[in-house]
């Protein structure tokens, strides 16, 4: 997460959206920086409005942030946590997709209580606030970080390039048929999400 203050913006960094290639490329530009614990690097839009922005108030009461994030179309952000999972690092861990197919992996996402391995949040939640309205003022969508690095730069008055960052290993993304229409169904509210991000 980065917060930029004299231009009242915070960076959200929502998981497996290219955001590590946007902090390393603007974290010098910053006026602060929040990489770890992966908990305040990834600081979900409702813990934001919660925990820090009242924390900028007592700074400055009249200081409004605006906020921003990317998110990504849903089978292939599933697909990114699958394969980062998939990593020699991870092998015998709970959270290992090693051995499993993409179809077990979203099978296992679409459980209740998800196991382990699939436990990786919701792009929905992670914009919204904590009645489940979505909060983030400028959406993104990952497909086309292009728009978000063109949005910064005229915002931040800056130029920059993104570097390749976090490229997971190599698997099959083979999602049956029937699985996706499930996924498409149960989580309706994520591919509205993407679909609904800004567009130029």
């Amino acid at each position: 997460m980065l917060v930029f203050w004299k231009e009242n913006l915070v960076l959200l960094a929502a998981p497996k959206t290219g955001t590590s290639a946007l902090e390393a490329a603007l974290r010098d530009r910053a006026d602060a920086v929040f990489e770890n614990p992966p908990e305040l690097k990834h600081m979900p839009m409702f813990r934001f409005t919660r925990f820090l922005r009242p924390l900028f108030g007592v700074i400055e009461e009249t200081r409004r942030f605006e906020t921003m994030a990317l998110v990504r179309e849903p089978v292939s952000w599933l697909g990114s946590w699958y394969r980062y999972r998939g990593r020699d690092a991870l092998a015998g861990h709970r959270n290992s997709t090693a051995k499993l197919s993409f179809d077990d992996f979203v099978s296992g996402y679409l459980q209740d209580p998800r196991p382990p391995f699939a436990s990786v949040g919701s792009p929905r939640k992670f914009v919204s606030n904590g009645q489940g309205k979505v909060a983030v003022k400028h959406l993104f969508q990952y497909e086309q970080i292009d728009q978000a690095q063109a949005f910064l730069e005229d915002r931040l008055e800056t130029r920059f390039d993104l570097p390749a960052m976090n490229v997971s290993p190599k698997k099959s993304l083979h999602l049956s048929a029937a699985l996706e229409d499930k996924l498409r169904d149960q989580c309706a509210v994520e591919f509205e999400l993407w679909e609904k991000a800004q567009r130029r």
